[in-house]
């Protein structure tokens, strides 16, 4: 019952990525471009209910769906890390046309081409995996 929740908020998630264009490749060649506000819009207001759910857990000590206390372990603070690794998804991201969520959204539209680009993003996820243990953190 409960991945049945799950699933449906994930497709209604996809319908509206879809209808809002948020997984067209014109919508992000115009946000690279500072052309339009579009995308800019969609992230901040994501950002936005994201910064607002977080506080909201931690200061009313909101419970997961088993019942059990949400730990927010606190994030070490390493500027190299985040510049190199946005560097290298915004630029992934540029290349591409699509960052990972619109890439499902894209594949559930029958835009199989991203098959490819779901592949290569699997590899080198993998890739990381493997490595992972040798760089630093």
């Amino acid at each position: 019952m409960k991945n049945s929740i799950y699933l449906s908020l994930g497709i209604l998630f996809g319908i509206i990525m879809y209808k809002a264009e948020t997984a067209s490749w014109f919508r992000i060649y115009e946000m690279f471009q500072f052309q339009s506000f579009h995308m800019y819009g969609f992230m901040g207001g994501a950002l936005a209910v994201g910064v607002i759910g977080i506080q909201m857990i931690k200061r009313n000590e909101i419970k997961d769906v088993d019942n059990q206390p949400i730990h927010i372990a606190p994030k070490a603070k390493s500027y190299a890390r985040y510049l190199l690794g946005g560097t290298i998804f915004g630029l992934g991201w540029a290349l591409v046309g699509a960052c990972p969520g619109p890439m499902i959204v894209l594949l559930g539209a029958g835009v199989y081409p991203i098959l490819i680009v779901l592949l290569g993003a699997l590899l080198g996820t993998y890739c990381y995996g493997l490595i992972r243990h040798k760089i630093p953190h």
